[in-house]
């Protein structure tokens, strides 16, 4: 594939490109295919998943008791009264186990720092993981409500006092999430066609195809994060929030792909702008990589009146394949304010909408609407997350509320560190990291360091050549490494993102060996040219 043929191919998402670039790497036989162009991780918490393992069996048992008297294989509804003495002489079974150990610190904490009857969360345990009843309420299931609260408190708050009590939705994932909020301020009038979003650029890319789709017709507006900054907002660009047409910010904490989070200075300077001038601003602040950095505050917690936090628990655990994830608002909130003062005429057209669900549609709060516009209101009934889902996902939070050493968090944060070490070490570059960074995923400024291999003009002849797709192609053709392009998340620079999630150290070591010779070819091909 020439350059102006891989030039047409700018436009595309950077994972749709990802699939001709996998083509591309995987045309020899001869070789392994390195692709680091997904952030799905190759780690994964197993303590969590063994507490499955451990209440399914004993769940299964307790549905058989229903009918004990006929064939094996058929059960009924488990029976609350007595299953706390039950699981109790199941567990002495079992109590050299893992997972049964796991399950009895579960049940401490829940009664202890929750304030739960153990016998109601150990049967919601049960019932749950057999799937036999609807999600009740659809929202989320009451203990899991009050374990993933805590888990998110624990994890979003840092150092910062709670600001009063939020609500949970739990949600298929943090792309489901995504998906009900658009949708859901576009139903309720609160963002119609031709309004602004801002975008905190470089950004998860899907964030950036959205507001423009036919159905929402937003204008997006760059609040952009600078790699000399420290990918921060400068001044200048928070500024740029003033403007009341700016009905939405949509923020990646720590972002994607630079992998940094907000300094507190950012934080506070936010939150006095929300304060002071923009107490009307709807903030959506994506969280899920916020367990990878140090001492995480979210914007959650600091702007706490304005902020929707999605936090998806895909990466932390190894579950993406779970798809399980949970939007929080305070309820005290911006959201429900602009409801309240929405014009009588589209009060009433959504009381018309909400209509079957309650004879006073008008108190329907934010967070509940997106639960039954998720199901087009009619189905509100059937909302929600699978009950599995969320039996595993409070599993995972309590596995993070558990971990009062930081054991599980030490090392996956350490994991993807020691792998960035290692690749830029490979590279043939310094491996400097700053408080902020995580490490995640890291963007390699190709046309940055270019210049600083083979000096400033090669830099602009690489920028001028649009070599930055160029490269991604010639590095999967000629070496089997995909990686995706920093352009689909609104990186300025020739750039390209790796995931340091996905690989072993080693194929690290052969990506930084591979992007260090392919640049090379570039300096070589630029010299030759005079």
């Amino acid at each position: 594939m020439s350059t102006e043929e891989t030039k047409d191919l700018d436009s595309l998402s950077p994972f749709e490109l990802k699939d001709k670039l996998i083509e591309i790497a995987s045309n020899d036989s001869q070789r392994m295919m390195l692709n680091a162009g997904r952030g799905n991780p190759n780690f994964l918490a197993t303590l969590p998943r063994k507490a499955f393992l451990r209440i399914g069996e004993f769940a299964v048992q307790e549905a058989e008791r229903s009918y004990s008297y006929l064939e094996s294989g058929f059960g009924g509804m488990p029976e609350k009264q007595g299953i706390l003495q039950r699981f109790e002489t199941y567990g002495h079974r079992h109590d050299d186990t893992d997972g049964i150990r796991f399950l009895y610190a579960a049940i401490s904490y829940a009664k202890d720092q929750l304030g739960l009857d153990r016998e109601e969360f150990l049967y919601e345990l049960v019932h749950a993981f057999l799937g036999c009843s609807y999600p009740t309420p659809p929202r989320i299931l009451n203990a899991v409500n009050l374990v993933t609260a805590e888990y998110l408190k624990q994890e979003m708050y840092g150092a910062q006092p709670h600001r009063g009590p939020f609500s949970i939705f739990a949600t298929e994932g943090g792309t489901a999430a995504m998906t009900y909020i658009f949708q859901t301020l576009k139903l309720n009038g609160l963002v119609k066609e031709g309004d602004k979003v801002a975008l905190g650029t470089p950004i998860f890319s899907p964030y950036l195809e959205i507001p423009p789709l036919p159905e929402y017709g937003l204008e997006v507006v760059d609040v952009r994060m600078e790699e000399d900054d420290g990918w921060q907002f400068s001044d200048s660009e928070l500024k740029k929030l003033e403007d009341p047409a700016i009905k939405i910010l949509c923020v990646v904490n720590p972002s994607n792909p630079p992998s940094t989070k907000l300094k507190d200075s950012v934080l506070h300077k936010l939150s006095e702008l929300v304060s002071k001038k923009r107490p009307d601003l709807f903030i959506i602040t994506d969280d899920v990589y916020g367990t990878f950095a140090d001492d995480f505050v979210s914007l959650f917690a600091t702007c706490p009146a304005n902020t929707l936090c999605v936090y998806s628990f895909s990466k932390y655990f190894g579950a993406t394949g779970w798809r399980i994830g949970a939007i929080a608002l305070h309820d005290d909130n911006a959201f429900d304010r602009a409801l309240a003062a929405l014009p009588e005429k589209e009060k009433k057209v959504l009381d018309q909408r909400y209509s079957s669900l309650t004879t006073e549609p008008r108190k329907i709060k934010f967070i509940d609407r997106l639960v039954a516009d998720s199901r087009a209101v009619a189905l509100n009934h059937t909302a929600g997350s699978s009950t599995p889902q969320q039996l595993q996902m409070s599993l995972f939070a309590m596995n993070g509320l558990l971990d009062r050493n930081d054991q599980y968090k030490n090392a996956a944060k350490g994991l993807v560190r020691k792998r960035y070490k290692t690749l830029c070490l490979n590279m043939g570059i310094e491996a400097l990291r700053g408080p902020e960074e995580v490490n995640y995923y890291t963007l390699i400024n190709l046309q940055k360091l270019g210049g600083q291999l083979f000096g400033k003009k090669f830099a602009d002849w690489f920028v001028k050549e649009r070599k930055g797709t160029d490269f991604l192609f010639r590095l999967a053709r000629e070496t089997g490494v995909v990686l995706l392009p920093g352009k689909g998340f609104e990186v300025l620079d020739a750039s390209a993102r790796v995931s340091l999630a996905n690989l072993t150290e080693a194929e690290y070591r052969d990506i930084g060996r591979f992007t260090r010779q392919v640049l090379d070819e570039y300096g070589k091909e630029f010299s030759a040219k005079g």
